[in-house]
């Protein structure tokens, strides 16, 4: 197997370990609830600690990566998130969950940034968009995963244990990641001169500049296009994060096995679409070019997904909004590869800081949402409205890309 694909596979586990971590408190939430003596106003602000400590640490993470490798940087952030994984079971009241989950975010922040700096140095720029599609169908595997590792593992030994079990997982990997990964592809033992010679097809070789662009990323427009599509993106994501499985058990008034269910539906979608997504937006950037490569496939995701979440709103039919809801995850998840290939095209040897500008403003939607949904469902009751609000959000981010221009480069010489 040829080294890159090798690379592939660590962060095809890692994304895999990212979204176990991230779904589990969703999954187990009742529980949580029941045994803290929590209401969906409280839990919302537990899970949004999470996204607003992972979108303010997002930034100078990538550009941390882009300094100093990934391979410290991600060995680094994994073994802090596990940690903080780990002790989320040892929580005993609403303000120490909201401290280790405002930490377990401050960990994980990154992960996605460095992993999008290890694609860019080791994979051609043909193959950017298929790497990416490759990481985040394995986080929507993770997701699926969740409640069917993570439900029998509760009813066993109890919601606690289960964390504890996926910070070990975590530290696992950084062992595994530090000891043989290379940042760079001419630095790793054994790798043949052909493959190297493969990986500088199209790369962009040029030392980078580390200090955070402030003044680019201010005056560009293309950066702020692409923070706000993923901003308004992040609407979506995030309910299926965090509040899907209250959704489905106290809106939809499911049993926890066709809650099971349906989350687990949702994120094997998601992982089609994250494969579809990369894989067609490379082949339309190889036949028509990067503008049209991918705005078509991100555009048409997110603008089906929009119309899939106001029908699941509208329907009455508790099975079927189920499965509308699965669908939207399907199509959104179009739009989640080329996203992240992006930030590669127009950052280049900065794709990190680029990546943690994006997810910065993705995980402060991922924040917003989380809160306001809590708060809409407990002073209402009325689960279905917070899809509403979504569904007019993913349209506009729909609308976003065309506005976004994959062929400008990010000028750091400029800034």
């Amino acid at each position: 197997m040829k080294y890159r694909y090798r690379t592939l596979a660590f962060l095809f586990a890692l994304s895999i370990i990212t979204f176990l971590d991230r779904v589990c408190m969703n999954v187990v939430s009742k529980y949580v609830k029941a045994d803290l003596g929590l209401n969906n106003q409280e839990l919302g602000w537990i899970l949004g600690a999470f996204s607003l400590a992972y979108a303010l640490f997002e930034i100078p993470t990538g550009a941390m990566g882009d300094r100093l490798g990934p391979r410290r940087v991600l060995t680094r952030v994994v073994l802090w998130w596990s940690g903080f994984t780990a002790l989320t079971g040892t929580a005993f009241n609403f303000f120490y969950l909201l401290i280790v989950r405002f930490l377990f975010g401050m960990g994980e922040a990154g992960a996605y940034p460095n992993a999008t700096i290890a694609i860019s140095r080791w994979f051609p720029a043909v193959e950017v968009g298929r790497a990416q599609s490759a990481i985040w169908a394995a986080g929507r595997i993770g997701g699926a995963l969740t409640p069917l590792l993570v439900i029998p593992l509760v009813h066993a030994l109890g919601w606690r244990w289960a964390f504890l079990v996926l910070g070990i997982a975590g530290a696992v990997w950084a062992a595994a990641w530090f000891v043989w990964f290379r940042d760079e592809p001419s630095t790793m033992e054994g790798i043949s001169k052909e493959e190297i010679a493969e990986i500088e097809t199209g790369r962009n070789l040029k030392q980078a500049d580390h200090t955070i662009p402030w003044k680019t990323i201010i005056l560009n427009p293309d950066i702020w296009a692409l923070m706000l599509m993923c901003h308004l993106f992040f609407y979506g994501s995030y309910f299926f994060t965090n509040w899907s499985s209250t959704y489905f058990q106290e809106g939809r008034h499911m049993t926890e096995e066709q809650s099971k269910n349906f989350i687990s539906l949702s994120y094997f979608l998601g992982a089609i679409g994250c494969v579809v997504g990369g894989i067609l937006s490379d082949f339309l950037t190889k036949k028509y070019g990067l503008k049209i490569g991918r705005r078509a496939v991100a555009l048409t995701g997110l603008g089906l997904s929009s119309f899939f979440f106001l029908a699941a709103g509208l329907t009455k039919d508790d099975q079927l909004a189920g499965y509308l809801l699965a669908i939207c995850v399907l199509t959104k998840d179009l739009a989640l590869p080329v996203a992240f290939a992006v930030c590669v095209d127009i950052g280049k040897r900065n794709a990190g800081t680029v990546a943690g500008s994006m997810n910065f403003a993705g995980q402060m939607g991922g924040f917003f949402i989380t809160i306001i949904f809590g708060m809409v469902v407990e002073n209402t009751k009325n689960f279905n409205i917070p899809l509403f609000l979504i569904a007019g959000c993913l349209l506009v981010a729909a609308l976003l890309w065309l506005k976004i221009d994959p062929t400008k480069t990010v000028d750091l010489k400029k800034a």
